[in-house]
């Protein structure tokens, strides 16, 4: 824990403002944080998304991975509310857990393979009364000042798209998206359980983007393969990576001082 306390002195990113809210990104320094980002993660996966998991503790969303991650989250400075979060997984972390998260989705070989420094993030969450923007925008420029701060030369993790209405749409999401985001060959990778196909509406059109995947692709990121199926959560996962210095658009100028 003293490394998270240590990188939370580091680390300084703006307030945001979202509706006369005063919104602050910070890294967990304590047990408690963690806690509650893990309760807010449960109001979202479990209550809202209708995921289906073993959980040790009632209201609490957690695995074998959390201990050995940073946790980035997004407090409420008036109710003292974490509204937002994101887990980050690095490389040097991976190696108390065996491995990377996405490694229990895909296959990662080439990517593992790739000079440079590695993080994994995940667990993207945003609360219900907070999704008009600010919150996500805060997250993201926490990550990119994590990336700078610890010199990572790649943002990788799974990104999720819902299937309420079966897996044609993710299919065909899935080969709308590849035209023009799939990684090179040498950023392949290959899903445990690859995505079936099942269409519980007999209607197959194309879903709109997840507002996640549209975020990564829009900064420059890359689908690296066909979406795997995680039956728990009910979505299908793309494997995303980012290089830190394909990073476009307005998130660009945090990695300004890369070099």
């Amino acid at each position: 824990m003293s490394l998270s306390i240590q990188l939370a002195d580091l680390f300084r990113v703006p307030e945001a403002d979202d509706s006369q809210r005063r919104l602050h990104v910070t890294l967990a320094a304590t047990p408690d944080d963690v806690r509650d980002l893990q309760r807010l993660r449960y109001r979202v996966f479990v209550e809202e998304m209708g995921a289906r998991l073993d959980h040790d503790e009632p209201g609490i969303e957690s695995d074998r991975f959390d201990e050995h991650c940073q946790h980035l989250m997004v407090r409420d400075a008036g109710t003292g509310q974490v509204v937002g979060g994101y887990r980050i997984l690095t490389d040097v972390q991976s190696v108390r857990t065996g491995g990377f998260y996405s490694q229990t989705e895909f296959e990662l070989a080439r990517i593992l393979a790739l000079p440079g420094r590695l993080m994994e993030v995940g667990r993207t969450c945003v609360h219900p009364d907070y999704r008009a923007g600010s919150v996500i925008a805060l997250l993201w420029q926490g990550l990119a000042r994590y990336m700078v701060l610890n010199k990572f030369d790649y943002l990788m993790g799974c990104a999720s798209i819902p299937l309420r209405r079966g897996t044609a749409e993710a299919h065909a999401l899935y080969r709308d998206l590849a035209r023009n985001h799939l990684a090179p060959v040498e950023w392949r990778v290959y899903p445990r359980v690859p995505l079936p196909r099942v269409n519980l509406t007999g209607d197959t059109h194309e879903p709109a983007v997840p507002p996640l995947i549209k975020a990564y692709l829009r900064m420059g990121a890359k689908i690296c393969g066909d979406p795997a199926w995680d039956p728990c959560f009910n979505v299908a996962d793309l494997f995303i990576l980012l290089r830190a210095d394909d990073v476009r658009g307005r998130y660009a100028r945090h990695f300004v001082n890369r070099a």
